[in-house]
């Protein structure tokens, strides 16, 4: 955690300097993504909120998504990391969402991803959308989350530069 708050920190002063807010939805960064945000005071400026979207039911019950408006998008995909983006954004009136998805292992996930796969992304004002993978070639559950966390916020960062 300690090399995520680094980042979250700097999330928060550029979201405070610009006036805006991010909502989150992560999967298998497990929490660590609004955890590093929130451990700044003050968070409640530019932190709208978030989710771990890690099964159908939150899918369901914290986005209220159904298996319709994924299309032909499935999990762990930059099309569907857009698409989640997109969605807490609009859901919780941020001017910034951002998604990570992906499969931390030991093992890969049930879409035939190996562990250590994550797709990224972030969806902005005026349809502003940006998406990368991320392929570790780690089965190391705990280091994954920790990667996966880093490069969403990173290409936050990118975004608010």
């Amino acid at each position: 955690m300690e090399t995520l708050l680094p980042l979250g920190a700097e999330i928060g002063r550029r979201l405070k300097e610009r006036g805006e807010a991010v909502g989150v939805s992560e999967s298998s960064a497990g929490g660590l993504i609004s955890a590093a945000i929130l451990a700044e005071p003050g968070a409640s400026v530019w932190y709208r909120g978030g989710g771990v979207i890690y099964t159908r039911q939150a899918f369901r019950g914290l986005l209220g998504l159904g298996r319709a408006d994924l299309g032909d998008r499935r999990s762990s995909t930059e099309p569907y990391a857009q698409l989640l983006a997109g969605v807490i954004r609009e859901r919780l009136d941020a001017h910034w969402g951002l998604c990570e998805t992906g499969a931390s292992g030991p093992t890969g996930n049930a879409y035939g991803d190996a562990a250590g796969h994550t797709c990224v992304a972030v969806a902005g004002p005026g349809g502003f959308l940006v998406s990368r993978t991320l392929e570790t070639r780690l089965s190391d559950r705990a280091a994954n989350m920790r990667l996966f966390a880093r490069e969403a916020m990173e290409l936050l960062l990118g975004v608010l530069e």
